[in-house]
């Protein structure tokens, strides 16, 4: 097995989790958020989301999909065009509601399929090409996407761990 298969493979499983955090939820458990300094399930599915087309964009030289295909505009956040939610006050998690789990479904979709099409076209040298010099050592293109999976994965899981919360409050 490839590295890249192994990277898809790891990426497939973001996408079913973020699918297995949201569907089904209301707009009310979406956004709902348990303290006011805590993030929602909404906030989590689109910061992921939006750190993965920020990130997998910036490393591959592709533009992002939450610019070119108008998500940005089918969420209508009163943010910056280019914020991810890093770094984001309670304020700002306050800004992304969503009213439908089908939107961050759609998002996370078209932006997982822009990088599982740049993960297939990956051989090992690229890998090892830098991407980022402001660390020490610089990243490489190997070390930002397990990076941005591994970051995926904890959101999504917490995502997810908000979702059960929510759901046995409710019962």
């Amino acid at each position: 097995m490839h590295a890249k298969d192994i990277l898809i493979d790891g990426y497939n499983r973001v996408q079913e989790e973020v699918r297995a955090a949201v569907d089904g939820l209301d707009p009310d458990a979406l956004n709902s958020r348990p303290a006011a300094a805590a993030n929602s399930v909404a906030w989590l599915v689109w910061h992921l989301t939006r750190v993965q087309d920020d990130h997998m964009a910036d490393a591959f030289g592709l533009d992002q999909v939450w610019l070119t295909q108008d998500w940005e505009k089918r969420f209508g956040l009163d943010l910056p065009r280019e914020d991810t939610g890093y770094g984001h006050s309670a304020e700002q998690v306050a800004k992304v509601r969503v009213h439908d789990s089908g939107l961050l479904t759609g998002y996370h979709d078209a932006v997982h399929a822009q990088s599982v099409e740049a993960l297939r076209t990956l051989t090992a040298a690229d890998l090892e090409r830098v991407v980022d010099e402001r660390w020490d050592p610089p990243v490489t293109l190997g070390v930002r996407l397990v990076s941005v999976l591994s970051d995926d994965l904890q959101h999504v899981g917490q995502a997810a761990y908000l979702r059960g919360l929510l759901q046995s409050a409710a019962a």
